[in-house]
């Protein structure tokens, strides 16, 4: 097991770091790492590495505090975005690399090494240098040689970013297809939200240093822990609101009905809805809850759905949809409304 216990760290003369930080990455469990830059994303990878020392908290590994070890101690296996393969190695050389430097014998390097490569599809290319390899086959590599030594943890700093789009949506399965295999307590540092949403078990959203939540991909989505969350994860409606009565919101685009949770009349909230759960209609009638008729000021085409902005009353409405008609009115089920507790600072 991974685990930060109330870490924190700043850079001499700089405010950026982290704080406080509390973490556990459990054996077979791949934990995705998001924020924007200069979150702490990054200098918590580091910290777990052993590239950097914690003021104050403990770095835990399999129960043992490694705040003090040096890297090369830890045994954990790190793949950068630049994958750092030796350019006059081969293939299964750079695999065996880590073997190396732990004194095993050639034989048997080169058994565990081919082996590793197997394990990520590579053995066919194993006499192959990094220059006869593509950007996937290279990070395949650097992936057999950061588990070829048996880690007791795998580090990811950002694996896919030098991919195209289309490699990048292979190579994301591949790793969790091997990061299963391998039953290997896993943290993975990424600024791409579909990459951490699609294969981690749970995400870890840093803002300012800090952990504002920690969360299974769906529940991350679905119930933000609050405004700034839900505005970075993903697209969203967000709405400044205020409870007028039991069931009833006001909000720029008029009154929704919707599950207010006791709140009193009065109260202030955040209104968060998914475009994809925006209904599109093409007109609205008085039966239909949540009707709204618009202008459209925006529409997106992105080849299997399109994204429009409808203007509303004094706000404007986002939706996705696969309809290829025209569109004039939305309706928003009471079930996909969210209601969070707004921040200090309007958007």
């Amino acid at each position: 097991m991974l685990q930060f216990d109330n870490v924190s760290f700043r850079y001499p003369g700089a405010a950026a770091g982290v704080i406080d930080v509390s973490l556990d990455v459990k054996p077979g469990e791949l934990v995705a790492v998001i924020g924007a830059s200069g979150s702490g994303k990054t200098t918590l990878l580091n910290l777990l590495a052993g590239f950097l020392a914690p003021g104050e908290g403990r770095v835990v590994i399999d129960g043992k505090d490694v705040s003090a070890l040096p890297p090369e101690r830890r045994d954990l296996g790190i793949v950068f975005q630049a994958y750092g393969l030796f350019p006059h190695m081969r293939a299964w050389e750079n695999v065996a690399y880590p073997l190396k430097v732990r004194g095993m014998g050639l034989a048997q390097r080169r058994e565990r090494a081919h082996a590793a490569l197997q394990r990520v599809g590579m053995a066919n290319r194993a006499e192959n240098g990094p220059r006869e390899l593509s950007g996937g086959q290279q990070q395949r590599v650097a992936l057999a040689r950061a588990l070829v030594f048996e880690p007791r943890g795998l580090l990811l700093d950002e694996p896919l970013s030098a991919l195209d789009a289309n490699l990048r949506v292979e190579m994301r399965d591949e790793i969790l297809r091997v990061q299963r295999a391998a039953g290997i307590a896993t943290l993975l540092v990424t600024h791409d939200q579909e990459e951490a949403l699609s294969i981690a078990d749970r995400v870890a959203v840093m803002r300012d240093g800090r952990l504002v939540q920690v969360a299974p991909p769906r529940e991350l989505y679905d119930t933000p822990a609050d405004e700034e969350t839900a505005r970075f994860v993903g697209d969203a409606n967000l709405w400044r609101g205020t409870i007028v009565a039991a069931g009833r919101v006001s909000t720029p685009v008029g009154i929704l009905a919707c599950d207010t949770q006791g709140r009193d009349q009065g109260s202030a909230v955040v209104v968060l809805v998914r475009p994809e759960n925006v209904v599109a209609l093409a007109g609205a009638g008085d039966e239909t809850p949540n009707a709204f008729t618009g202008a459209v000021v925006a529409d997106r085409f992105l080849g299997s759905a399109r994204r429009l902005d409808l203007s509303v009353a004094d706000g404007s409405i986002r939706l996705e949809t696969r309809i290829r008609d025209a569109i004039s009115g939305v309706a928003i089920p009471p079930d996909a409304i969210r209601l969070l507790s707004p921040t200090n600072q309007a958007k």
